[in-house]
């Protein structure tokens, strides 16, 4: 009552009534709803249920301590949750009446129970201490002391130790394991949105350097330092400090990052994917350099040890290195990190975000949290529709029997040969492969996934992709039936492009039991005809066939994908190609046709015979005829060029375009 009157009221009652200060009027920003208790007007019960509501209690004493520790403490104890300690403020009321301080006998008290948070004499009568009273209380509840400090060994507890760690770690921009004076000033606008002026700087390190010996280094403040000051902050009563850096980077008051910042909301409507966009891949390009201390573009394990030392686990273990591009180390390399990056946005966005928020990227970035990081892709239907596609990353999914080549297949993609492939072992191996590819220029990521053999348990997950790639082994006469039957009873009304792939050419070719051939099977779907592939080679092995992959599933058009791989691979798809529907099909065929042929070869006959008459008649060649004949062969030898090619321009300008307009334009 004199906290609202401001002054000491002359007749008090037993309780007074409810009291709400506005959160304008209190220095933390905040509403304070203020309850009384009247043992004279109310039960047990009551008390009981607004103990089980508060947020923080005080207990008021005067002269006698023994009811606060037999009766008050244990019986709030008891009356609320253990995992949501309430702190409590112990005020010495009426202490006008007294002359002495009774501070002395209330500290053992402090110690002994730690719920505590202060000790606060004041008097209703001489209005002292009564708004800083009320100040403390909401201190208690918004900067509780307990969580980070413990007062008998007068430290830092080790939880409050580990989430500063992250923090200094995260600050620590170029690693060096020392804060500059730039650093510093980042961290100070990211905290406490002001930087400190180069002599508050200094007053700070000299603070340190009195205290401590390794606290201050090359001008910079150490891990130790950077501790040392919040530890110093927490026994001045100011650990309001510490609490806001704490919760700038995402903490709450149990010392754990709290959900909402670990996980932001990201919304992704059905049959979209995620993607990283610019400003992911320049936090992790600086992240991936921060930790590249020796500048070999690759991260040894120790740095990325010394990289994920800010996560509470390690979130990648040793199939990493089989699922993206190493070096000849094994190391993973900086196209490889972004790769495996770019997987896990792909596959588990939620899981990205996690890791994301653990390297500090909005703090660093000044973002406003993760999810700016993360581009959501439009429908893939939408991008069937207009035949075009913005997307980086496309998932192929990789079926086959077993020892058809699956994992050979995988291991290719990232450069790896046969060799390598057999010194890899069992607990290490992957079944995701991720590395780059250009189409027509643009680099895309394409995701290879093997899929688990087993026919009659796949799922929607297992068949949901955007190319189809079906591998059997060209020395197994049993193996290219499993691909036929994934096909035809997964594939064959799907819009999905797939691609039959004849693994292990180096090895004889075997007549396959299954029937139609695996050409022929190709020529009824109209797909294009199996690709050979090996990666029994001595370097490595050919990446053709993942470009011919990522081609289609860039442009999934299923009517115009043979054509797409003519336009890359023109030179080399003359023998290719069968799927009889492509231009390239069809003039191909009408340049083999005999009709062709017979046209070519009449018109050949007539000019020879009409170039034979008019020499005959020149006088020039009025010579024997053995001779004339002798120099018209030698006339038509050199001129067999440009008749082949005017013939061939002529006729396929003209009978081209008739069977284009016949064959193309009434489907």
């Amino acid at each position: 009552m004199s906290l609202v009157s401001e002054e000491f009221p002359d007749v008090v009652p037993y309780k007074a009534e409810e009291i709400t200060i506005p959160a304008d009027v209190t220095p933390e920003r905040v509403p304070t709803h203020i309850v009384d208790y009247s043992e004279a007007e109310q039960t047990d019960e009551q008390l009981y249920q607004e103990i089980s509501k508060v947020t923080w209690c005080k207990l008021m004493v005067f002269f006698s301590l023994l009811q606060v520790t037999s009766h008050w403490i244990p019986l709030i104890n008891d009356r609320t949750d253990k995992d949501s300690r309430v702190p409590l403020i112990l005020v010495g009321n009426k202490s006008d009446l007294v002359e002495h301080s009774s501070m002395e006998t209330i500290l053992p008290i402090m110690n002994k129970y730690t719920e505590i948070e202060t000790c606060v004499e004041c008097s209703a009568k001489n209005l002292k201490n009564i708004s800083e009273l009320f100040y403390y209380a909401q201190k208690a509840v918004l900067h509780p002391t307990g969580p980070l400090y413990c007062p008998d060994q007068k430290e830092m507890k080790a939880a409050c130790v580990r989430a500063l760690t992250r923090i200094f770690k995260v600050s620590d921009l170029d690693n060096d394991g020392i804060l500059n004076d730039n650093e510093l000033n980042f961290f100070q606008r990211t905290c406490f949105n002001t930087p400190l002026p180069p002599q508050a700087l200094e007053d700070v390190k000299n603070v340190v350097r009195k205290n401590t010996t390794d606290g201050v280094c090359v001008d910079g403040l150490t891990l130790k330092g950077f501790l040392f000051l919040h530890t110093l902050f927490i026994q001045r009563g100011r650990h309001e400090t510490t609490w806001a850096v704490l919760r700038r980077f995402g903490y709450d008051d149990d010392l754990e990052l709290h959900q909402d910042y670990l996980f932001p909301l990201l919304k992704i409507p059905p049959d979209c994917s995620t993607e990283l966009n610019h400003n992911a891949s320049l936090f992790l390009q600086g992240v991936f350099d921060k930790h590249d201390k020796d500048r070999d573009c690759a991260l040894s394990p120790e740095e990325l040890k010394d990289l994920f030392d800010v996560f509470p686990y390690m979130p990648w273990g040793p199939d990493v290195n089989n699922t993206v591009c190493t070096n000849e180390h094994g190391w993973i390399t900086y196209q490889g990190f972004l790769s495996q990056w770019t997987l896990t946005t792909y596959l588990d966005v939620q899981r990205c975000l996690e890791y994301l928020g653990y390297l500090g990227y909005s703090i660093i970035a000044e973002q406003e949290s993760q999810a700016s990081a993360i581009t959501v892709t439009r429908e893939k239907s939408l991008d069937l529709q207009k035949k075009q596609t913005q997307r980086s990353v496309f998932l192929c999914k990789v079926f086959g029997g077993p020892g058809s080549g699956k994992s050979g297949l995988l291991q290719s993609l990232l450069g790896h040969n046969l060799m390598h492939q057999k010194m890899i072992r069992e607990e290490h191996k992957s079944y995701y492969a991720i590395s780059t590819a250009h189409v027509y220029g643009q680099e895309k990521y394409l995701l290879l996934h093997e899929v688990f053999p087993d026919f009659d348990y796949l799922s929607e997950s297992d068949l949901s992709c955007d190319v189809v790639c079906l591998i059997y082994d060209v020395s197994n006469p049993c193996s290219f039936e499993y691909c036929a039957q994934i096909f035809k009873q997964y594939f064959v009304d799907s819009r999905v492009p797939c691609m039959l792939v004849a693994a292990k050419a180096d090895l004889p070719e075997v007549r396959q039991q299954f029937s139609p051939s695996p050409l022929d099977f190709c020529r009824t779907y109209r797909l294009p005809p199996p690709q050979s592939f090996t990666c029994n080679t001595a370097s490595t092995p050919s990446k053709d066939i993942f470009i011919k992959l990522a081609t289609m599933a860039t442009y999934p058009s299923h009517l115009n994908s043979c054509e797409l791989i003519w336009l890359q691979y023109h030179a080399r798809l003359r023998c290719m190609c069968t799927c009889n529907r492509c231009t390239f099909c069809l003039c191909q065929n009408f340049l083999n046709s005999e009709l062709l042929h017979t046209v070519k070869a009449k018109l050949y006959t007539a000019i020879s015979s009409r170039f034979l008459l008019l020499a005959a008649r020149l006088p020039v060649f009025s010579v024997s005829s053995g001779l004339l004949m002798h120099m018209s062969q030698v006339d038509l030898k050199s001129s067999s060029v440009w008749l082949r090619v005017s013939l061939g321009a002529a006729v396929f300008a003209v009978l081209g375009f008739t069977m284009y307009r016949l064959l193309l334009k009434p489907r």
